[in-house]
Formats: structure tokens, sequence, C-alpha cells
């Protein structure tokens, strides 16, 4: 699969989204990326289903959504139903993982797993049968803007080792991506680059905040 970009709209502007979601999708971006926070599993508090459903109107590409919340068993049917795609819910926060993950699918999702920097890839050995997606965390989440933890790079080559070669599973990371880590995580196995501050708050705007990763990435050509 080739690299994909997922702008996250957590660093969109909500007084404008629609128009921000089709000026990344009009620039490359293939998914878009919906960070939801409870203010619980992480300290920052963000969105739901609400605006996950006005994400689904505005565009008809993949809309991804990454559940960083306590309990989202109870809110799964709620995010499927308002349109997402892709739903990754993180080990930390599942007591049953296994049911958790079989949920989303049966719901009419693409299931996922987030991975917090901290917590190591054996976790979910047991699952990775499993899903369509493995989130490594490249910073600890709760807040865009975040630096990149460099040493996750080796953890995301780790991760791609760990993911069954007879089927395609997406290997995503998500913080503190830009021109010069989406490279560094690209080349360690990773498919899908969650962005956030880089695209939506480039200096020249968002359109070319995605042109710019996507240029700086192994084998487009760029000059990044």
């Amino acid at each position: 699969m080739k690299p994909v970009l997922a702008p996250s709209i957590l660093s969109a502007d909500f007084g404008h989204l629609a128009r921000d979601v089709n000026t990344v999708v009009d620039a490359g971006a293939e998914w878009v990326h919906v960070d939801v926070m409870d203010g619980h599993f992480v300290p920052n508090i963000t969105i739901g289903p609400v605006v996950t459903r006005a994400v689904r109107a505005a565009t008809d590409k993949t809309v991804d959504v990454h559940l960083m919340i306590e309990e989202p068993d109870r809110y799964l049917k709620a995010f499927v139903e308002a349109g997402a795609d892709r739903v990754t819910v993180h080990q930390e926060a599942c007591v049953h993982l296994h049911r958790t993950v079989h949920r989303i699918r049966e719901l009419g999702a693409s299931p996922g797993v987030a991975l917090n920097p901290a917590t190591p890839l054996g976790t979910i050995e047991d699952v990775v049968a499993d899903i369509d997606l493995l989130l490594v965390m490249t910073v600890n989440p709760g807040f865009g803007g975040q630096a990149f933890i460099s040493s996750m790079v080796d953890k995301v080559r780790r991760a791609r080792a760990l993911l069954p070669a007879d089927r395609e599973v997406v290997l995503q990371v998500d913080g503190g991506i830009d021109e010069r880590t989406a490279p560094l995580v690209v080349d360690a196995g990773a498919n899908s680059l969650v962005a956030g501050s880089a695209v939506f708050r480039h200096r020249e705007g968002a359109a070319e905040g995605v042109r710019a990763i996507l240029r700086a990435l192994p084998g487009s050509g760029g000059t990044e």
C-alpha cells in the first residue's frame, strides 16, 4: 500500500470545517483523521459523533476515527453510524480488546488498535490477526503540536515486522509528523501518516502543508 496522509481535523478551523476538509483532500490527502478525546483517558476534550457526521458529509474519502477515550465500547455504534470508515481504539482503554475489535467489524467499520509510546508491542500480539490497522503513537496522546519521540522509529520498524505478511494491515503513526519525520517513519514501514499542525498550521496554508509532506516521502520524486 502506498503511504497515505490523514490530516487530523484537531488542528482545523472548526468554523470552516467542510472547507478545510475539502482543501486537504483536493491537495492529495486520501484519509481524514478525527481525533476524539474525553478528558479522562487523555487530559484534553475534543469532539464526538456530531462532528464526525459533518466530516462524513464533507467528503467521500476515508473517515478515520481515533478514539482516545475510556470505555470506547459504549460509543462504537454512534461513531460508525456517524460515518466512520475506520475506528481505532487504544489497547490501554480496552479491558476486552478482542471483543471490542470484533464489535467494530460487526458494526461495519474497519478495526484498528493504538498503542501509547510506553506500551509494548507484545500487548497486541494476540489480536494482530483480527485488526486492519495498528497505530503507533509517536507522541503521548492528548494534545496537538507535540514534538516527535524519535525512539518510536524503531518501534514502528518492529511493529511492521510483527504484522502478518499474508494480508494488508495498515501501520499508522500519529504525533509530530511533518516534512522531516514523515520519511523516517515511512522508511521504517509506516503507510498511514496522521498530521495535524504540520498541515493546518503550515505557513503557506493547509494545501501546501499536505503537498510538502507528500513531496518529502521516499519515492515521491520531490526535493523536500
